[in-house]
């Protein structure tokens, strides 16, 4: 009998193998150093929790991926700082760096890029597990419309390029007809892969797929330096103008003259109105690589995408907005039909400027009042900020503001140039409103489209008080809730439909208003450097600089309006 009560209580005494794993590790790991000292025995190594190690992982392949953007960041400074060189050294001395070495440094520069986006194309997205997430909001229709549309008026741009170069074989080098064929497959194979892979969150080469990507950024960006700061055509244009007039005169002359004068003005004449699209597409290509390089190796939610209830585009209703819009398009239309075959002369009327600089100190007032209009309404919403995380969001916001620089830094210097010499005449006058105008339009413009963007979609907030209704009881009491809340819903909102119905009618007339400001000066309006003024007083080098740098910016700041003004009213 002492042996059978003892053997009970042995078992008793000695913990489980399951105990000891569960209840009794805490107390192993505590007592391990001093079990090792009591035994002899070495201690057994640190063993890391799992949550431990995955946490580790993570910080590991975020470490990873910031030193990945860090190089290929450091590889696109070095091509811009190598090519901004070679261009400033061709500006300030084109006897040691021609304008041909700088055209052999960016041949072989898109030669790189092109090898890198047919190999990109073919390869690295067939790859297994390379395209396991896209982003929805990256790539919208209306960038690649437009990328797609100025990628073509780039590629018209190099054929009119190459038909003048051809048109003057006898007296120009037949190396020069390379760069330009060379520009057209690199834009014909670049707007491809951007229209088909802009939405790619690459997991696989990601190091590699970012040294490329920064490095076709790299080309464009130095690709439109050349563009603001290269006036070499024109200037040849304008010269060869000049010895068709003293060939008629008797006098002769050693420039290089076309030897069919009608097929020549062809080229001439496309070629300086298609100028502005070339720029406006590398900056749109800039933007699109970017958000492409930002999203390599990017892992997105399952359930992340768009909203399955974003209402399509319609009018609801909206009269006057879309009216005043229409008048101002039309307007538009028209002065743009007039100062066109005004400029087809050999000089432009004075009071055709007058009547540009009119229209716009017209309609800028207008606008500027809009936005302010809808600033007030949306203060006065109750619709929640939208604080999460918006890649795209963010870089529409400082493409937004970056493309307002353009016509501002134009509209500074003008202002300058006109209180500075003549600022009393009826055309000054109405240059140095323009300028003030402009800069108050982009200002108010800015804070519109930001705080809408920033806003919680109104079918947002909806889901969200669907979501907050009580998941228990029975069927019956579930519906009367449901038909409470939707009650309370359509009460609460009621009130608010004639700020909703104002933002709508203020998005329409300026989404129209910006399709109008973008279409003069888009299809080769260009008063700022035809009315003289600023070219005489800061020299015809450093004006044809300023305005080709902010003007395709200035296009591309409407046109980018556009598409937020689309999406502020698709989400009032």
């Amino acid at each position: 009998m002492p042996a059978q009560a003892s053997a009970p209580s042995q078992p008793a005494s000695m913990a489980s193998p399951e105990a000891q794993k569960t209840g009794a590790a805490p107390a192993e790991e505590n007592q391990v150093g001093t079990g090792a000292e009591k035994m002899g025995a070495p201690a057994p190594p640190y063993q890391k929790s799992w949550l431990a190690r995955h946490f580790s992982l993570l910080r590991r392949d975020r470490q990873a991926q910031k030193a990945g953007q860090l190089f290929s960041g450091l590889l696109a400074l070095n091509v811009v700082f190598l090519g901004g060189a070679f261009i400033c050294s061709m500006i300030f001395n084109n006897v040691a760096v021609t304008l041909g070495d700088v055209w052999i440094l960016l041949a072989a520069l898109k030669a790189l890029s092109l090898l890198w986006l047919l190999y990109y194309a073919t390869c690295t997205t067939r790859h297994t597990h390379a395209m396991l997430f896209r982003d929805p909001h990256a790539g919208s229709i209306w960038v690649r419309g437009s990328l797609v549309l100025f990628g073509s008026c780039a590629i018209c741009l190099n054929v009119f390029r190459v038909g003048y170069d051809v048109s003057h074989i006898h007296c120009k080098s037949q190396l020069e007809l390379i760069f330009p064929v060379i520009e057209i497959v690199f834009i014909g194979a670049q707007t491809w892969v951007l229209w088909k892979h802009c939405k790619d969150c690459v997991q696989v080469q990601t190091n590699f797929t970012r040294c490329g990507l920064m490095l076709t950024l790299a080309t464009n960006l130095l690709l439109w330096v050349l563009a603001v700061t290269n006036d070499s055509m024109h200037r040849e244009i304008k010269a060869e103008l000049s010895a068709l007039v003293e060939n008629l005169s008797g006098n002769d002359t050693n420039t290089c003259v076309c030897l069919n004068a009608t097929v020549c003005e062809v080229f001439q004449k496309g070629y300086l109105m298609l100028y502005p699209f070339s720029t406006e597409y590398c900056l749109i290509c800039c933007a699109v690589l970017f958000v492409m390089w930002k999203n390599v190796g990017r892992r997105l939610a399952p359930h992340a995408g768009a909203h399955p209830g974003t209402p399509p585009f319609h009018l609801h209703g909206a009269i006057f907005g879309p009216l005043l819009g229409l008048l101002a398009l039309v307007a538009g239309v028209c002065v743009f039909v007039l100062f066109q075959i005004e400029a087809s002369g050999l000089a432009i009327a004075r009071q055709y400027f007058i009547l540009y600089y009119a229209f716009y100190v017209a309609v800028l007032p207008a606008m500027s009042l809009a936005c302010l209009a809808g600033t007030a309404i949306h203060g006065l919403e109750e619709r929640e900020l939208d604080t999460l995380k918006n890649p795209t969001r963010s870089l529409d916001v400082v493409l937004l503001m970056g493309a307002a620089l353009g016509q501002m830094g134009i509209a500074y210097f003008s202002i300058v140039a006109i209180v500075a010499t003549r600022p009393h005449e009826l055309l000054n006058r109405l240059i140095l409103a323009y300028s003030l105008l402009i800069i108050l339009q982009h200002i108010a413009q800015n804070l519109f489209i930001i705080e809408g963007l920033h806003r919680r979609p109104l079918w947002e907030t909806a889901g969200k008080q669907e979501a907050e209704l009580p998941r228990q009881g029975s069927l019956l009491e579930l519906g009367q809730d449901l038909r409470r809340a939707s009650l309370a819903y359509i009460h609460s909102y009621s009130h608010l439909n004639w700020k909703r119905r104002a933002l709508k009618e203020i998005c329409l007339f300026l989404i129209l208003c910006n399709l109008t400001l973008w279409m003069m000066p888009a299809f080769g309006i260009r008063p700022e450097f035809e009315n003289g003024l600023q070219k005489d007083f800061y020299g015809y080098r450093t004006w044809f600089t300023v305005v080709n740098f902010g003007l395709p910016l200035g296009v591309f700041y409407h046109m980018h309006s556009v598409g937020g003004l689309v999406e502020v009213y698709l989400e009032a």
